[in-house]
């Protein structure tokens, strides 16, 4: 009976069943790692090195204390991409699909989870999008791998070659960073436009959110007919993309470590990729610990930033820099509502988003100065790493395995709450039984 009321209390409440879903994919995949043959010869693997890597893949992270390409076999590197795959396109994703082909009703409640895993506003069509996504997200990665397979088919063989095409392209799409290549990501490809381009369009796309491109197919290239929502997410993903490009061209064209040895296009191409893996991928074509410390601190404020609702990036999202950028400017103006592009916005959403990034900015700075009591590297690298961690990044600068056990279960934690979503966290386990029915009268504080 006990176990009945505990039941319920998760199913029947969206985002307490997401939270728990996603802790259950992550403890599922952590014991398959664990198995003998997911582990390569003479490799031994802790369960904190197993966990860490489900919750990364799962995540979509691609932070790692071991290195994928040796120290797992082929079953294992299978089940982290799968963990990314399932962790990309959500769970309530996966088991929707599965229902559907067994026949299985979707009854309100479902679609209620898929609602809050979705980031949507309304529950009709809710069928229609799984479909969607899960027709676009194969296409799109398909397209994506064989792209991807005219280099690594002559570089490592047919079979190889195929496997390393399909496994990026699911790792780009999904933002995961995880890679079968070694463990300096893609530095060898930093003058190939062909990888760089590919993936970097893989990581746009899966950051961009799958309502997104229901709307543009929909509309096809008429701006004007997006609905705001669309707006908002592509003006953002474009103005964030070029000032990370200008930013890290500038700050990185005559580093003698990154850039400096390259000529001007290669020097572009690179300032491009690195704007569009900090937002959030973790691949990276530069070493990460060769930044110059500008550099450094804008790829933090990117990570931190992300992408977009409703796809598979991380991050405080777009949509919630947006918000927070409309607040200021309303409040600056005089303004008592939200207005962009001839619209205006509820101020709850303006209130969301202040939470949202309240929420985010405080559990890094937990988190960071928890990393700081406890090691020996500067703080901005722990920063850093932080960053990447919460926003599920995954870029590092070669820090993650050298952590203490409790500075990588932190890392754990801060990639559960940034891909389950703190909003969501909180929605979970904050006890609102006791809502208040009157409104106390006004006090006056002075801010500011």
């Amino acid at each position: 009976m006990k176990y009945k009321k505990i039941r319920q209390r998760i199913v029947n409440h969206p985002p307490r069943f997401l939270a728990m879903g996603f802790f259950a994919v992550i403890l599922i995949g952590s014991l398959l790692l664990m198995l003998p043959f997911a582990q390569g010869e003479g490799q031994n693997t802790t369960y904190l090195d197993a966990l860490f890597t489900a919750t990364s893949a799962v995540c979509v992270t691609g932070l790692t204390t071991v290195a994928t390409v040796s120290h797992w076999t082929l079953f294992g590197q299978i089940v982290i991409i799968l963990l990314i795959q399932i962790g990309g396109l959500g769970f309530m994703t996966i088991t929707t699909v599965m229902a559907m082909v067994l026949g299985k009703r979707i009854t309100l409640n479902d679609r209620l989870i898929i609602k809050e895993q979705m980031n949507t506003v309304s529950l009709s069509g809710m069928v229609k999008l799984i479909r969607y996504v899960l027709a676009s997200t194969f296409i799109i990665e398909g397209i994506g791998a064989l792209l991807l397979s005219f280099q690594f088919i002559p570089e490592f063989g047919l079979a190889r070659g195929l496997y390393v095409s399909i496994f990026q392209s699911i790792s780009s799409f999904c933002n995961a960073g995880f890679d079968v290549l070694g463990t300096a990501s893609i530095v060898k490809y930093n003058n190939n436009p062909l990888i760089l381009l590919t993936i970097g369009s893989l990581i746009i796309l899966g950051g961009l959110g799958f309502n997104v491109y229901m709307d543009v197919t929909a509309n096809k290239l008429n701006f004007r007919k997006y609905a705001l929502h669309t707006k908002i997410v592509l003006s953002m993903t474009g103005i964030l993309l070029l000032a990370g490009t200008i930013g890290f061209l500038t700050l990185e064209a005559l580093n003698a470590n990154t850039m400096a040895d390259m000529s001007f296009s290669t020097k572009t191409l690179n300032a491009f990729f690195q704007s569009v893996t900090t937002r959030t991928a973790g691949y990276f074509s530069m070493d990460q610990a060769q930044l110059t410390d500008p550099s450094i601190m804008l790829s933090i404020i990117l990570m931190f930033i992300g992408g977009s609702p409703a796809g598979t990036a991380g991050g405080i999202k777009t949509v919630t820099f947006a918000m927070l950028l409309l607040m200021t400017y309303s409040e600056i103006k005089g303004n008592r509502d939200l207005e962009i592009f001839q619209r205006r916005i509820s101020i709850d959403q303006g209130k969301r988003a202040i939470s949202i990034m309240v929420l985010g900015l405080s559990w890094v700075l937990t988190a960071t100065f928890v990393l700081l009591a406890l090691e020996p590297f500067a703080l901005q690298d722990l920063l850093f790493e932080v960053t990447s961690a919460f926003a599920t990044v995954g870029l590092t600068r070669n820090l993650t395995p050298q952590l203490t056990e409790i500075s990588k279960s932190v890392l754990i934690l801060s990639m559960y709450i940034g891909r389950v979503g703190t909003m969501t966290l909180v929605f979970a386990f904050a006890n609102n039984k006791d809502k208040k029915y009157h409104k106390e009268a006004y006090g006056n504080v002075i801010i500011g």
